[in-house]
C-alpha cells in the first residue's frame, strides 16, 4: 500500500485533533476481518475503506442476489451471481486504491476463524445469525482481539462491542446466555433498507474508535427503533457465572 497519509484525501480527519496524523497513521496500519458483506458489512466496509483503514479481510460465501440490492448498498445490479466477496472487494478498491482487500468465500470453521482472528486488530460481526454471532465471540475471547457487534431486523437494531482485553468487559454471549436460541433472519421477518445503513454506520465509527485506542460502547448496547426514530441504551455487565467469558 502506498504513503497517502499525507495527501489530500484524508485532510478532514487529519485535521481533527482526536485522529491527527498519528491516528490517520494508526488507521493505515490496521488490519481488520469483517464477517458477512450484506446489510451491515455493506455500510462498515464502505465507511473503513474510504477512511484509510489499511487492511481489509471481507469474509461472505454467498453470491449476490436481486433480493439483496434493496439494502445491501455495496453491491449493484450487474453484481447479481457474483461471489459477494469479489462484488464487495471491487467497490473497496474502487473507492480506495490504496488499501488491500482480502477476499474469504468459503465456510470458515472454527480454526479459520481463529488464523483471521489472530492476524487482525478487530474483528466486527455482520453476520445475520447467532450460531456465528456465538462461534465470533468465543473466536474474539480466544485470541484477545475485540469484536464490534451489530444486528438489524424488520424496524430494531442493536450495535455494541466487547473488548476481552478489558476485565470489565462483558462478552457477547453475557448478552445472550443461552446458545441455542433461534435466529429470526431478514428472509423470514424483512427489514427496513435505511436500518442497516444506521446500524452498520455505528458499527463502522465504534469500530475507528477502537482502533484509535477509544472504544466507547464496551459494556453498553445501543438499541434503535426506526419507526418510531427512537434510541435507547442499556449497561451491560460481565455475567460472573458467564460460561465463555467466566472461563
Amino acid at each position: 500500500m502506498t504513503d497517502t497519509v499525507f495527501s489530500e484525501r484524508y485532510s478532514r480527519q487529519i485535521r481533527l485533533p482526536q485522529i491527527g496524523l498519528d491516528g490517520q497513521e494508526r488507521l493505515r496500519d490496521s488490519k481488520i476481518l469483517i464477517i458477512g458483506m450484506g446489510g451491515l458489512g455493506s455500510p462498515v466496509a464502505l465507511y473503513l475503506a474510504a477512511a484509510g483503514v489499511g487492511s481489509m479481510r471481507i469474509a461472505d460465501f454467498d453470491r449476490v442476489d436481486e433480493s439483496n440490492l434493496q439494502r445491501q448498498i455495496i453491491h449493484r445490479h450487474a453484481n447479481i451471481g457474483q461471489l459477494k466477496g469479489e462484488s464487495a472487494a471491487g467497490q473497496l478498491r474502487a473507492i480506495n486504491p490504496d488499501i488491500e482487500v482480502r477476499t474469504l468465500d468459503y465456510v470458515l470453521d472454527h480454526e479459520d476463524f481463529l488464523e483471521h482472528g489472530r492476524d487482525v486488530d478487530l474483528i466486527v460481526d455482520c453476520t445475520d445469525n447467532f450460531p456465528t454471532r456465538f462461534e465470533l465471540n468465543d473466536v474474539s475471547r480466544q485470541t484477545g482481539i475485540p469484536l464490534v457487534s451489530g444486528a438489524a431486523i424488520r424496524w430494531e437494531g442493536q450495535v455494541t462491542s466487547f473488548d476481552p482485553g478489558n476485565p470489565e468487559s462483558p462478552c457477547y454471549q453475557c448478552l445472550y446466555p443461552d446458545r441455542s436460541i433461534e435466529s429470526a433472519t431478514c428472509e423470514m421477518e424483512g427489514v427496513v433498507a435505511p436500518l442497516v445503513g444506521v446500524i452498520g454506520s455505528m458499527q463502522a465509527m465504534e469500530a475507528m474508535n477502537t482502533l484509535l485506542g477509544t472504544p466507547r460502547l464496551c459494556g453498553v448496547v445501543w438499541l434503535f427503533d426506526c419507526r418510531n426514530m427512537e434510541w435507547q441504551h442499556m449497561r451491560l455487565n460481565r455475567n460472573p457465572v458467564c460460561p465463555c467469558c467466566s472461563r
